[in-house]
């Protein structure tokens, strides 16, 4: 067997003709800086050519439902293994998925609650135990009258599909004769068609009788009974076909209050699934929150009238005839609510009035746009109300998103969130019902799970069960998970909670000869949880796999049995492999990773850290999420960080507090902040600006030229070229996305997608303009021999030469430059630039602007994805950001970044319900020596320089 995975000419993106062999079944680290084409390596050349072949082996009707089956461009790869790649994004859209779903507990609770649980009355009745036959008869005693026709019906069928002719024809063979097929009585010596993908209900007629006291009855419905539960599994429904208002009765011989009545179907695991009917909350469906009209939303500043768009619902049809309007004002006249007065000076009456509407009936008289008058007596709905409706009842999709803007998700109130009915979550093991369960943290679960007390015969029952559920959330725990619950919706998460959720998933998986290609899995993760999360990897590469991570962790990279250094630096000028080999031997080369890591270079430590200008920004009683009712103090006009384990409240703190509640004050958006109570020192912040790491655009027309606006300035100096004046063309000559100067045979995106109905799409260049985008009369524009699409195929640094001499668009080129960018083209599609490439593209557009030293930069990880070389770039453009007078604050867990800030901010001390506290805050040198700051443990090492272990 191959020991080695061969790589041979690989070209993909910016590779060079790339050669390399790496050692199979071992854990192998891929670095370099970012835009150098190690994930271009990693995952366009060897996770695709790897799921490409798998694909290939598929029959051609399961191929065109998969896509990507496209080969890379590689001359050959050998040594290859079936391929797993586990990135960074969301693991899941649906709103119904948690984390219990994704990593398959779930699945293993629902069995272990179906085998083991103790069904509990809904009522408050306490434990309940198996109905006796005799009880059953005793009940319909009770509630049967002298004479009284009586079904006694085995439910042998629930909402299953299938036409059923076998069991209908048995049945018939046994003497029955009659069966109840979803409520209606069918003869079974007929011939019963069903719809065979419909579900259906089938109850057996057991036994029909007019009831009587006497003992021959009784032993006539006792002998009825015991066929029934043999038939339906311990099931016995009593049905009065001739009495109306009596519901039809199903027991069971497990279980029922003996109290109240109250029954419990069989205990099986669709009960404790919130995605089937049989489980799920009957009013929220199984999703645990409702959409609701929010107040916030619809008057979200008291400080206007109505007439100043104060309930923004009707901001575009205020003083119009529109008959929504009408009604509206006529609800104000009748309570007296003056259109002009500030929202806040009306009383609670009629602030209520607003949004529910009137208490009794009301005169309206209303006239349309056409004259037509519409008079009547009745209650008039509030503006929540009437969002509410219209959202439910409209059929456009377009309108119900409209709606949305004024509506937010509310836990649910029959539910509380819990997303289950009153059934399921009467079922309990150990006290605990499955939702308050996956309710815990991952860690606390584990501990239950551990100590969970079963009877001899139970524990035999649940053994393999409980075993599963044990590993899977140990393997959570051990990635650094253990803050998390089960519950929590999987949109929710972190591209780095996703992915090592999906790791943990892997492990539990237990499968061998598998390539594993990973891209960062340390994201989001502090330096406390990095130990548990390499020694998962090395569990993966010890069951026998290979596994590729993409990494740019010193610790992962100490321990990795093999280094890639792809560079030497980044766009064109990378592509090539720099060193591949161990660890100590990357300590001896000359690649920039292997300078890092020797020591040769470094970011340095600040002499001094800014002293600032004594403003800042308090924030009183925080406390959404996991935030213990903070105060937090922040100093303006500084470099500030914010740490702490994952979970801990960071970024609670940053969005949900911070942006939020900034951008809330400071404007008059529909913004729903995050709980806290007051905050104070807004008056020194002007602007607040969040920078993530989202694509600059979402489509290939978008680029570094369109979103810094240099290539409005191009166009312009394109149009006043004199031979531009002679043919008369305007600005939109040069424009590739109307009709005038563009090749209109590929409209502007110089290739052409072709529909491929076995295969993925494929992108073709355009045999018309040969991939220039523009046309020929529009190529006939020069300046300095170049034409315009020539200009896009320049990289920044070569732009930056070609128009020295003009400074509009030599200034916005700097920028880019400044960033580090000088390898990008000008026309390079949006699509294929890196999250730092792009967070760093939105950078450069903030540094070209006018401060007035009274903004507010806010960024989450903004080292996700770049080296220590590009680290110490971007610190050097936010640093230049506080030298203009703003304020940064970022959430970070990269201690070269957080050791060079003039404050921390360290939150914990531990994640989920342990953390939201401040654990310590003050310049990194404070931090470093607060007793209990595991932040501050780590960071000792680095302001030292003992990184070492």
């Amino acid at each position: 067997m191959q020991d080695k995975i061969i790589i041979k000419g690989a070209r993909e993106n910016n590779l060079k003709n790339v050669d390399l062999e790496i050692p199979k079944n071992k854990l192998i680290v891929f670095t370099g800086l970012s835009g150098s084409g190690k994930s271009s390596l990693a995952f366009s050349t060897i996770y695709a050519e790897g799921r490409r072949r798998y694909i290939e082996s598929l029959s051609a009707y399961a191929r065109q439902f998969l896509g990507g089956n496209e080969k890379p461009d590689v001359d050959s790869i050998d040594g290859l293994s079936p391929a797993i790649s586990i990135d960074q994004k969301t693991t899941s859209h649906n709103p119904r998925s948690t984390v219990g779903t994704v990593t398959e507990i779930y699945d293993y609770l629902r069995l272990l609650y179906a085998r083991v649980g103790t069904p509990f009355c809904v009522n408050g009745h306490g434990e309940i135990n198996a109905i006796s036959i005799k009880e059953i008869i005793n009940n319909i005693k009770s509630q049967t009258v002298e004479d009284e026709q009586v079904y006694i019906l085995a439910p042998i069928v629930r909402s299953k599909k299938g036409s059923q002719k076998d069991l209908f024809l048995k049945l018939s063979n046994e003497g029955f004769i009659r069966i109840i097929v979803d409520g209606e009585i069918r003869m079974l010596d007929e011939e019963i068609i069903l719809e065979k993908n419909t579900r259906h209900d089938i109850d057996l007629v057991v036994d029909r009788l007019i009831f009587k006291n006497d003992e021959e009855i009784y032993s006539r419905i006792y002998s009825a009974i015991e066929i029934a539960i043999q038939y339906s599994d311990k099931l016995v429904k009593i049905k009065y076909p001739e009495t109306k208002d009596k519901e039809d009765k199903t027991y069971s011989t497990s279980y029922s209050c003996s109290v109240c009545g109250f029954n419990i179907p069989e205990l099986e695991p669709r009960l404790f699934s919130f995605n089937a009917p049989l489980g799920a909350c009957e009013d929220c469906d199984g999703l645990g929150v409702r959409l609701k009209a929010d107040p916030q939303l619809i008057i979200p500043d008291e400080s206007l009238s109505i007439m100043q768009a104060g309930v923004v619902y009707f901001k575009n049809f205020l003083g119009t005839d529109n008959l929504e309007w009408q009604r509206f004002r006529t609800l104000c006249d009748y309570y007296y609510i003056d259109l002009n007065l500030p929202i806040e000076n009306l009383t609670p009456k009629q602030k209520k009035a607003i949004l529910k509407g009137s208490d009794e009936a009301v005169e309206i008289k209303l006239i349309s746009s056409s004259g037509r008058r519409y008079d009547s007596y009745e209650q008039i709905e509030g503006v929540a109300d009437l969002i509410q409706r219209r959202y439910f009842e409209t059929k456009s999709e377009e309108i119900r998103k409209w709606y949305t803007k004024f509506m937010s998700s509310t836990i649910c109130e029959t539910c509380s969130g819990s997303r289950l009915n009153p059934t399921a979550l009467s079922i309990k093991v150990n006290n605990k019902n499955i939702f308050e369960f996956t309710s815990m943290s991952i860690s606390d679960e584990l501990e239950f799970i551990l100590n969970v007390q079963l009877s001899e015969n139970q524990a035999k029952i649940a053994n393999l069960v409980l075993t599963e559920i044990t590993n899977r959330i140990s393997f959570l725990n051990e990635v650094g998970l253990g803050y998390l619950d089960l519950a929590r919706t999987a949109t929710t998460l972190s591209g780095g909670e996703a992915q090592r959720i999906r790791l943990a998933k892997q492990i539990g998986s237990q499968l061998t000869g598998i390539l594993y290609v990973l891209d960062e899995p340390s994201i989001g993760l502090h330096q406390r949880d990095n130990d548990k999360l390499i020694n998962t990897l090395k569990h993966l590469r010890d069951l026998g796999n290979t596994l590729i991570v993409v990494e740019h962790d010193e610790d992962t990279m100490k321990v990795a049995d093999w280094i890639v250094d792809v560079g030497p630096r980044a766009g064109e000028h990378g592509g090539e492999i720099s060193f591949s080999g161990t660890y100590k031997d990357i300590l001896k080369s000359n690649s920039i990773t292997g300078q890092y890591l020797s020591g040769q270079k470094k970011v340095d430590v600040p002499k001094k850290r800014r002293i600032g200008t004594q403003r800042k920004l308090e924030i009183l009683g925080a406390k959404e999420n996991n935030l213990k009712n903070i105060n937090v103090t922040i100093p303006l006009n500084k470099f500030v960080c914010i740490t702490g384990v994952s979970g801990s409240g960071k970024s609670t703190l940053l969005e949900d507090i911070i942006y939020k509640g900034i951008r809330k004050n400071l404007s008059r958006e529909h913004i729903v902040a995050g709980d806290f109570g007051k905050m104070k020192g807004l008056e020194n912040i002007d602007k607040v600006i969040f920078i993530s790491q989202e694509p600059i655009g979402k489509t290939p027309r978008s680029n570094p030229a369109t979103y810094t606006g240099v290539f409005d300035d191009i166009r312009d100096l394109f149009t006043n070229l004199p031979e531009a004046k002679i043919r008369g063309y305007k600005k939109g000559r040069f424009s590739f996305n109307v009709p005038g100067g563009r090749c209109e045979h590929c409209y502007g995106d110089g290739v052409i997608t072709i529909s491929m109905q076995f295969m993925p799409s494929v992108e073709v260049t355009c045999e018309v303009c040969e991939g220039k985008r523009y046309n020929d009369e529009t190529l006939q524009v020069k300046y300095k021999e170049k034409t315009i699409s020539d200009v896009l195929g320049m990289t920044v640094a070569t732009a930056a030469l070609f128009f020295e001499n003009i400074p509009s668009i030599k200034q916005k080129l700097d920028t880019i430059l400044e960033v580090g960018l000088d390898y990008i083209k000008l026309g390079q599609s949006a699509t294929t630039l890196s999250g730092g490439e792009a967070q760093r593209i939105k950078l450069s557009t903030y540094l070209l602007k006018k401060q007035t030293g009274q903004t507010m930069f806010l960024l989450d990880e903004p080292t996700t994805g770049l080296h220590v070389d590009d680290v110490k770039r971007l610190l050097a453009v936010l640093n230049r950001l506080v030298d203009l007078g703003n304020s940064v604050i970022s959430i970070e867990h990269n201690l070269d970044f957080i050791k060079t800030v003039d404050h921390v901010i360290d939150l914990g001390p531990g994640g989920g319900v342990n953390g939201g506290l401040i654990v310590a805050q003050g310049t990194p040198e404070q931090v470093a020596d607060a007793p209990g700051s595991y932040t501050g443990e780590y960071l000792k090492r680095y302001l030292y320089n003992d990184t070492s272990k």
